[in-house]
């Protein structure tokens, strides 16, 4: 049985998750969450039943604070903290993800992600593509789902597929959106995850923003055509010469819509734009033309 466990950022509901899962090695969780939701998820870990210290395994689908940010939280209680192998250098020392994180968010990284700290390298394992951690009966496989990051798993787990951000962000009722954040957007890359999670087949997507999903061919494919729109929405703003910060206010007005189309109120914008903020989506993309494809601009 998988629990949900909602971590309550920035005082909202549905817009983190972390899953716990039983195993007969005690109790896993995949996803931690910032550190500055540590405390919401103690509080939910009791709730079930479950000190912070007897959790033993934590998976991480990719080492963004939204995903991994707790990470050394709960190593410290003893926890082995599984990654991809380009993201365990970045558990083990966190300073060039902190600086990155700095010229983003600046004074309110703290207040938004709380403290990040290195993983003790005994506490980090790195998985291979496709290997497989048996706790007890409880098997978890790391699947190399590239594209949102360039270092990106997704976990599957009898069945029930934990997609960190390959899958993207979806609040119910709302429709499913793609977290296009920088540095590490690669538009082929996140299509051939894509195709590799639909030739899986899986129950269920869970999601870390947010929740269990059963209609997996309809949102992934959902996913692929907002993923092409939004890329081609700004490829074609890009042509016309307007700057990066010209941008910003009309992709902002073009994701709100989108968003209200579909049927999302005040209310449900305001939790997508915790989740997936505008503003950085349009950074990521604009960064994959600049980078890939220069000549497309030209």
């Amino acid at each position: 049985m998988v629990r949900v466990l909602d971590l309550r950022f920035q005082g909202a509901e549905r817009v983190i998750a972390s899953f716990l899962l039983d195993s007969r090695e005690g109790p896993v969780l995949i996803e931690t969450g910032p550190e500055s939701t540590y405390p919401r998820l103690v509080e939910a870990l009791r709730e079930e039943g479950v000190a912070p210290e007897e959790v033993r395994h934590v998976f991480v689908t990719h080492i963004h604070l939204d995903h991994a940010g707790a990470a050394w939280r709960l190593a410290e209680g003893g926890a082995t903290v599984y990654v991809h192998p380009r993201g365990a250098p970045h558990l083990l020392d966190p300073s060039r993800l902190l600086a990155s994180a700095e010229r983003i968010y600046g004074p309110m990284l703290r207040p938004l992600w709380g403290e990040l700290r290195g993983v003790p390298e005994e506490r980090v394992r790195v998985l291979g593509d496709g290997e497989v951690v048996d706790l007890g009966g409880l098997r978890v496989q790391a699947l190399e789902t590239l594209g949102h990051a360039s270092h990106h798993h997704a976990y599957l787990v009898d069945g029930a597929l934990f997609a960190g951000d390959i899958a993207g962000v979806r609040i119910a009722p709302g429709p499913v959106l793609p977290p296009t954040p920088p540095p590490d957007i690669h538009l082929e890359s996140w299509y051939a995850s894509l195709d590799r999670v639909l030739a899986l087949r899986p129950e269920a997507l869970y999601l870390t923003h947010f929740g269990a999903y059963r209609d997996v061919e309809a949102h992934l494919l959902a996913l692929r055509q907002a993923l092409e729109d939004w890329a081609g929405w700004t490829l074609s703003r890009l042509k016309e010469g307007l700057s990066p910060e010209a941008l910003t206010p009309r992709f902002e007005a073009y994701w709100r819509e989108g968003l209200l189309r579909a049927g999302v109120d005040e209310a449900g914008v305001h939790l997508y734009e915790l989740a997936d903020p505008p503003f950085m989506n349009l950074q990521g993309l604009v960064r994959y033309w600049q980078k890939h494809h220069p000549e497309a601009l030209a």
